[in-house]
């Protein structure tokens, strides 16, 4: 029975002991991923965002507006119609970078599979006061920020 309480005793001190461990700390926190305050415009039926983006380009227009531009890779051969769709905002982002995803029609029937690079080019007119100094375009994969004339 003596030994019956010691073992008991020893479980218990050993238990004890085990909840001062503490657990140890994340050796460096990778920092929050920053909050979009936009949200995704509704898709058409068989549009989806391209799978990468390699580069963007903005430019002002004569007329006040801007130039988007962006070269673009889809995963397969066949997708058409590449362009962009503007993410809709509550109000002005903060620091007037503005999101628009690059889209393109999938096709009906599979392509070639493997990287196929696409461009895009539209004028955007929706903002003519200055407001947007540039522009964040979204993949599925990745994001490319391109500023106003640089």
């Amino acid at each position: 029975m003596r030994s019956i309480v010691l073992v008991a005793a020893l479980l218990g001190c050993l238990s004890l002991t085990a909840c001062n461990d503490k657990p140890a700390a994340p050796a460096a926190e990778a920092p929050a991923p920053k909050k979009s305050l936009a949200r995704q415009a509704p898709l058409y039926a068989g549009q989806e965002q391209v799978q990468s983006i390699q580069s963007g380009t903005v430019t002002a227009d004569a007329s006040g507006g801007l130039n988007l531009a962006a070269k673009a890779t889809t995963d397969g051969a066949g997708w058409t119609q590449v362009g962009f769709l503007p993410r809709v905002y509550a109000g002005s982002p903060p620091d007037g970078i503005y999101e628009v995803d690059v889209v393109a029609q999938k096709p009906a029937a599979p392509g070639a599979a493997g990287p196929t690079p696409v461009e895009a080019s539209a004028a955007w007119d929706k903002y003519k006061d200055g407001r947007v100094k540039g522009v964040k375009f979204l993949s599925k994969t990745n994001e490319v920020v391109a500023m106003v004339g640089g």
